[in-house]
């Protein structure tokens, strides 16, 4: 069965496994998160669930929201992520999916926002070499380098990798591997990182290639 959950990032630690070997992993807040809204092929033409996660104010709540969450009896959440399932039969409204849905051992796909790294050289932002600092270089070590021809085009070509924003944008780390499964805290302990600061909100599924 597939499965989907929404978590906040709390941050990095380490663990030991079986062999006493150090496993270091990106420890989540999964859940609880409740089942705000079920779609169907015969009414979207597609099959889906929605699943709110955090605590808000009512107050906070704009009224097209408030009435979406009134109209399934449901207390208002902070996020709302929409998870595309291959069965939802056994989902119903109002239920409440934990970290537990997930085991040691999984494969997961993890979606997150990347941390905003403002704007950025070539250098940081595409991995670009330096020019030798030696006698006659000038000041422009950690430049681009050579814009393209000259006459001809008489411009820059489209998609050339200049200094520019970098990061703060939607990522996904494809198959990473769960270590460790805390239900009673709601907690997942994945190995490697994970997009985003810590408190990010992030989403964690099954593995589309394992």
């Amino acid at each position: 069965m597939q499965k989907g959950i929404i978590g906040k990032k709390l941050g990095m630690t380490q663990l030991f496994d079986e062999n006493g070997k150090v496993v270091p992993v990106t420890v989540i807040e999964a859940g609880p998160c409740t089942v705000v809204q079920k779609k169907t092929v015969e009414s979207d033409g597609y099959q889906a669930v929605q699943l709110g996660f955090g605590e808000v104010s009512a107050k906070r709540v704009n009224k097209p929201a408030k009435g979406h969450f009134a109209k399934v009896d449901v207390a208002p959440k902070k996020t709302l992520r929409e998870f595309r399932l291959a069965d939802i039969s056994a989902m119903n409204v109002g239920d409440i999916l934990k970290a537990d849905v997930f085991a040691a051992g999984d494969h997961i796909d993890v979606v997150g926002v990347s941390k905003g790294k403002g704007y950025a050289g070539t250098i940081k932002r595409w991995n670009g070499h330096r020019l030798r600092e030696s006698h006659g270089t000038g000041p422009v070590a950690r430049h681009a380098g050579s814009m393209g021809a000259c006459s001809t085009p008489s411009r820059v070509f489209k998609g050339k990798k200049l200094p520019g924003h970098l990061g703060a944008e939607r990522v996904t780390i494809q198959n990473l591997t769960v270590v460790k499964v805390d239900a009673e805290n709601n907690l997942i302990a994945i190995k490697g990182a994970v997009p985003g600061p810590k408190g990010a909100v992030v989403c964690i599924s099954d593995s589309v290639k394992a």
